[in-house]
């Protein structure tokens, strides 16, 4: 299901106007024209999600398989390939893509509440992927983790998860504080789904074993 969830979003890319692969979307203005539309169609826009209309309360969803640029297509994958793969074989196929999709739901719907004025659009599977890392951290809290840290000059350091993640999830904290409604990065959806992700696996593995060794994982970038 991971595998499947990293092929869904990069074809879409590929195939979006995007990409700027797609011949059919043209180049220059018209090509710019046809980015805007889609983002519009299948990005959140919060002012109009809060109006309660049938398909503005869909793009949370559609959102989630939508990005902005291949940086950002790229980091978000990077993640979801990392972290995803454990947490599945945790939960089950099934059971994650419902974690995946009810999650990347709620994060992109909180952030829609707290700027619920805002008409800028929201795109890509952040929140879903922060879901990821807080079911994670409960999962497999003593997992090794293989991090970049720019002021230790990127050199690749590794130290258990739970450490990694819960300095991850202070800098969004942080940064959404100082964020606006605005352009930019999302972070505030990074805090609400790395919440409702650790909270969901808090509330239904809390009961059974977490993974307690060490077990290896490998993390290439500082946030997704």
């Amino acid at each position: 299901m991971t595998y499947g969830l990293i092929a869904a979003c990069c074809l879409l890319f590929v195939f979006s106007p995007v990409s700027g692969l797609n011949p059919v979307y043209g180049t220059g203005d018209e090509l710019l024209a046809a980015q805007g539309a889609y983002f519009r169609r299948w990005g959140v826009v919060p002012a109009e999600l809060m109006t309660g209309d049938p398909r503005a309360l869909l793009t949370p969803l559609t959102a989630l398989f939508v990005h902005g640029s291949w940086l950002h297509l790229l980091g978000n994958m990077l993640f979801l390939y990392v972290f995803g793969a454990m947490a599945e074989e945790r939960m089950g196929p099934v059971e994650f893509a419902l974690f995946y999709l009810g999650t990347g739901y709620l994060a992109l719907l909180g952030y829609a509440v707290a700027h619920a004025h805002s008409e800028q659009t929201l795109v890509g599977a952040s929140g879903a992927i922060s879901a990821v890392l807080g079911a994670f951290l409960f999962l497999f809290p003593r997992a090794r983790v293989t991090s970049l840290f720019p002021f230790l000059f990127f050199l690749p350091l590794r130290f258990p998860a739970w450490i990694v993640l819960i300095f991850w999830f202070v800098l969004q904290w942080l940064a959404a504080r100082a964020a606006g409604a605005g352009p930019g990065v999302a972070y505030l959806a990074h805090v609400v789904g790395f919440s409702v992700g650790f909270l969901y696996a808090w509330g239904r593995y809390r009961g059974g074993d977490r993974v307690k060794a060490q077990t290896a994982a490998t993390e290439g970038e500082s946030q997704p």
